[in-house]
């Protein structure tokens, strides 16, 4: 008897909570969708199915939303007041998630989960040229270096970073076998990939629409979350114009905009901070021509790292440890844009 008392108990406590829970609404806004909508009202997305279930008379095919429609919130374990509750608190003590990814190379293949800083955002971080193109190169002690080699060991930084604060992130250009390396000279190969493993054509057009197609495509799949695509390449001029690290954006994208806004400001800070007698002159300007801010989907900065064949900025590309803070100083910058998004 005792037992079918504690049953009956149990279920009029759900419906006690349930219905001391307030029903919760929200106007869909232009640029919304279901992902969005979470985020701004803090709702895990293990909810959607409860808020398709709750909303499929007001929802487009596809499940996209209509602009001025209201909708209604799921409710969710933090909305509920539980009465008289005597269910023990119980301490998270669990390890740290861990992460093996073999692309980053055996030194650094293994990633902690730190926190969850960016968890939702998703980044596409796209290193310039690769396979038969190296891009810009230059002579340094009698050895070849090139481009794309040190644009791809920045990426791959930036990308353990991101993932450390638990975003996801898709490297569309990859290197099976480099990995990070910590050394000045980065050897020249012609073997990298595109997302997911294709072999990146000759003909530069051909090399510039496949990685388009596969962020876009990615990005279609993931609308509605907060998405962002990192361009690093190293420019190529006189020997005598040292550059600092500058950025662009497409003229007409304000998230691009804000984006590349709060990687400069980065740098700045951190220029006024470890180098407070030199004058940071990297800039922020739309270039809306160039065929990746042209054709790609998401919000972007296209990040240029400095002059591959001015000795000053071959410091800070041939230096491992410049080539960190370079990621630890982009990384900075996508946190700030994430978290006032």
């Amino acid at each position: 008897m005792f037992k079918y008392f504690l049953i009956f108990l149990s279920f009029l406590s759900f419906f006690l909570v349930v219905g001391q829970t307030p029903q919760k609404t929200v106007v869909a806004k232009r640029g919304d969708g279901i992902y969005s909508l979470f985020k701004k009202n803090n709702i895990n997305i293990k909810y959607i199915k409860e808020f398709i279930a709750l909303n499929q008379k007001n929802l487009r095919p596809n499940n996209g939303l209509f602009i001025g429609q209201t909708y209604i919130l799921p409710i969710t374990e933090k909305d509920t007041t539980v009465i008289d509750s005597i269910t023990p608190k119980i301490e998270n003590t669990s390890p740290k998630l861990k992460i093996k990814n073999t692309l980053f190379g055996n030194h650094y293949s293994d990633i902690i989960v730190e926190d969850k800083k960016l968890e939702g955002a998703i980044y596409y971080l796209i290193s310039g040229h690769g396979g038969p193109d190296p891009g810009a190169i230059e002579t340094y002690n009698g050895k070849l270096i090139s481009e794309d080699e040190y644009a791809y060991d920045v990426t791959l930084r930036l990308a353990r970073k991101l993932l450390s604060n638990g975003a996801k992130v898709y490297i569309i250009i990859k290197d099976l076998n480099d990995g990070i390396r910590d050394k000045r000279i980065l050897e020249v190969d012609y073997d990298e990939v595109s997302y997911p493993n294709n072999k990146i054509p000759r003909n530069q057009r051909l090399r510039l629409r496949q990685r388009t197609q596969a962020v876009n495509n990615l990005y279609v799949k993931h609308r509605g979350a907060y998405q962002r695509l990192i361009v690093t390449h190293v420019d190529s001029r006189s020997k005598g114009k040292n550059i600092d690290v500058f950025f662009y954006h497409h003229i007409n994208s304000k998230n691009g905009k804000r984006l590349a806004d709060n990687i400069h400001n980065s740098f700045k800070q951190k220029y006024a901070k470890h180098q407070p007698n030199r004058i940071y002159s990297g800039s922020v300007s739309s270039r809306s021509g160039l065929y990746l801010i042209k054709n790609t989907l998401p919000a972007m900065v296209y990040i240029e790292l400095g002059n591959i064949k001015n000795k000053k900025d071959q410091k800070r590309i041939l230096n491992y440890q410049n080539r960190e803070a370079l990621a630890n100083w982009i990384h900075n910058g996508l946190l700030s844009d994430f978290e006032g998004r």
